[in-house]
């Protein structure tokens, strides 16, 4: 009867809609406040250490908070075998771990507005690895369009108008890119594993295991953050709020309706990493290059989420 009930209300419409859009207005919101969040703690773009501390404790306080929800959900927080824990160990350390080592260095040295748009490019890597994985999810000539328009867009978003080159730095917008790589080849671990265990369960603990790692990084390398105050530490509860939220109930979502009808609202995500951006940090949007990457980018997004509509019989 529960599950009844649970069912009817994810697969509404309207639920579907606001819960979706809730979730990529949280994931969108993370750019700002991460770099409003180096700028309270001062840590300076160049100290790395910092910066993977800051999240680690994110996503480890995120894993708490999950297991937490669990709990009080009534779910067993158990991991039922060795290889279970392995799994999800490995989930962690990529997905996690290496993937926001990457982030947090890329968004130190690039503009939120850049990386919310340069960090949607983890949709177009998604597909193209399925082609190569999955023989029930291969290329279409509607997915390489889609792919086409948005590493157009993140092509655009990078030209100096100055002059005729790409104001591209490795630590900046390619480790962004390369973050958008990682998440894309462990989200697809990710789902492999997932068909043997609780999702939520899976995601806390990796969270958890994850920034413990991010932590134990940044405690080798002989860092602290000792300049939290009521702000800084509010900051870092949102933030850590912000991902549990978001991927509990972006996966009830998936749980209860086709994937794709979820995933189409992927696109908004930039243009909220975008337009927050602008509004807390300063930003400037109104750039010709920004304004046509972010619909390039949000276009072959959709193209590439997009049901296929099947004609009836």
């Amino acid at each position: 009867m529960m599950s009844h009930i649970t069912n009817s209300i994810f697969t509404r419409r309207e639920t579907l809609f606001l819960c979706a859009t809730l979730c990529t207005l949280l994931w969108g919101s993370s750019y700002p406040a991460i770099k409003s969040g180096y700028a309270m703690l001062e840590i300076a773009r160049d100290n790395i250490p910092a910066q993977m501390l800051f999240a680690g404790y994110r996503f480890l306080l995120a894993g708490v908070f999950l297991l937490l929800f669990a709990k009080l959900t009534g779910k067993s927080l158990a991991v039922n075998s060795i290889a279970h824990w392995r799994q999800i160990s490995i989930l962690g350390l990529t997905q996690t771990t290496i993937q926001y080592v990457f982030f947090y260095i890329g968004l130190a040295h690039a503009t939120g507005v850049k990386a919310s748009i340069l960090n949607a490019t983890g949709t177009f890597f998604s597909v193209l690895l399925a082609h190569f994985i999955y023989h029930n999810d291969r290329l279409t000539h509607r997915k390489l369009l889609g792919c086409l328009a948005g590493f157009i867009g993140v092509m655009v978003v990078n030209f100096n108008k100055a002059a005729l080159d790409f104001e591209v730095s490795l630590q900046g917008e390619g480790f962004i890119v390369i973050a958008a790589l990682t998440l894309a080849a462990a989200s697809i671990y990710g789902k492999c594993i997932s068909q043997h265990m609780d999702v939520l369960i899976m995601t806390a603990w990796q969270l958890a295991i994850g920034g413990i790692a991010l932590i134990a990084i940044g405690w080798s390398m002989g860092s602290t953050l000792g300049h939290f105050d009521w702000q800084s530490a509010l900051l870092l509860i949102y933030l850590a709020l912000l991902s549990s939220a978001a991927f509990a109930l972006w996966g009830t979502l998936l749980k209860y309706n086709p994937v794709g009808m979820v995933t189409i609202f992927n696109f908004l995500v930039p243009v909220f990493g975008v337009a927050l951006s602008a509004i807390f940090l300063g930003e400037t949007i109104m750039e010709w290059k920004y304004l046509i990457a972010l619909i390039l980018v949000c276009g072959g997004i959709f193209l590439v989420t997009r049901l296929q509509r099947t004609k009836p019989d």
